[in-house]
């Protein structure tokens, strides 16, 4: 997902009412970088930390419309301070020239060296076009040598 969108997640958006947190997220208009609506599956790894998430926070399940994650005050995180937290996240965890969208490019990159479909890739990424996706994919010297011993 993009920071963006990250930011703009509600409660409701994620958990259902009784607690379980969804497969699947559906992003409005409003939401999304294009206006465009988009659907986003969530993995079980992903599910069990909303699911622990859920216990430690100070969330309550039928106010779903207020932010998934919040500032120190309570409030919705805008993009930009969102943007901020990661470069923060990143630089405790010694990670040097990562960026909010780091995230996006690793799991795009990962998903293309293990084989997913170029389609599913762009339809997982929310990209309307083929090209936009193949700039997200990251080659290393590794990755080239393992792909020739595959000949």
């Amino acid at each position: 997902m993009r920071v963006k969108e990250i930011a703009a997640l509600t409660v409701g958006d994620v958990y259902s009412a009784t607690g379980e947190v969804k497969s699947f997220v559906a992003l409005t208009a409003e939401q999304t970088k294009d206006r465009q609506g988009r659907t986003i599956v969530l993995n079980t790894k992903l599910k069990d930390s909303l699911q622990s998430y859920l216990r430690t926070s100070k969330l309550k399940l039928h106010e779903t419309s207020k932010p998934l994650l919040r500032s120190q005050k309570g409030s919705a995180f805008s993009a930009n301070s969102l943007c901020q937290l990661f470069a923060r996240l990143y630089s405790a965890a010694g990670i040097e020239g990562a960026t909010s969208h780091s995230g996006r490019r690793t799991f795009i990159t990962n998903l293309a060296h293990k084989g997913v479909s170029a389609k599913v890739l762009m339809t997982l990424a929310g990209h309307k076009h083929m090209s936009t996706t193949q700039r997200y994919i990251d080659v290393n010297d590794a990755m080239l040598a393992q792909a020739v011993e595959l000949a």
